[in-house]
């Protein structure tokens, strides 16, 4: 189970959760983004990641860890920038090769009156829809929360994968977002977004299947108040 802590306002009352917690699938962990990134990023290549993708000579092994060290620092600076608390990566590998996935939970600004009902904000969002994809309102540990699927280009800050590959910029990604209100505190959310190019066909059953998973991590989403 992985567990991270909320920034928390001024004044906390007891009602409000300290933390979100996750059950994730074996392989993935998570790097904190406010604290303890660097100690996160050493454990993951030079503890979890004790195999490289096949056809990297064993000579060079430490050169791709090396290659990983920066692209993970890369990511986690601009989901960082983008109100990150955690970002989760798949860190062994299936089949001789690591899965091209990451999902980031953050705080996001939704900009909406405190006096506004969360189930009236995501109804709103969820009529506004998304280009291209889906957008439906959802439960997300027994409150409504809104789930958006969609395809989107990668950026220059999101190439480069647990593969070591640097993707085209025109290769699209799977996006799922889920748009969840803080338990208790009107008017704070938290976002969880998935991104994967899956094998390269973002409608494959291979990229349906990383969006099950993705899933089902959500579903074991819950507040803790310890």
């Amino acid at each position: 189970m992985s567990a991270s802590g909320l920034g928390q306002p001024p004044r906390v009352e007891a009602t409000v959760p300290r933390r979100y917690e996750l059950v994730l699938p074996p392989g993935w962990v998570r790097i904190p983004l406010r604290e303890g990134t660097k100690e996160a990023l050493e454990k993951v290549l030079f503890t979890h990641m004790g195999q490289v993708p096949e056809g990297i000579p064993r000579d060079a092994a430490m050169r791709f860890r090396l290659d990983m060290r920066r692209r993970l620092e890369k990511q986690a600076r601009a989901a960082r920038r983008n109100g990150g608390l955690d970002l989760y990566l798949p860190v062994l590998p299936r089949g001789g090769i690591f899965l091209m996935a990451s999902f980031i939970v953050a705080e996001m600004p939704i900009g909406q009156d405190r006096s506004v009902p969360p189930q009236a904000v995501i109804a709103q969002l969820a009529d506004e829809g998304v280009p291209g994809g889906t957008a439906a309102m959802v439960e997300v540990a027994g409150e409504p929360a809104l789930r958006r699927d969609y395809a989107s280009a990668v950026d220059e800050e999101q190439q480069g994968s647990a593969s070591g590959d640097v993707q085209p910029a025109a290769l699209p990604t799977r996006r799922v977002d889920y748009v969840i209100p803080v338990a208790g505190d009107s008017g704070r959310w938290i976002s969880i977004t998935f991104s994967t190019p899956g094998d390269g066909d973002i409608d494959s059953e291979f990229t349906d299947v990383l969006v099950e998973l993705f899933d089902a991590v959500v579903g074991t989403f819950k507040w803790s108040y310890e």
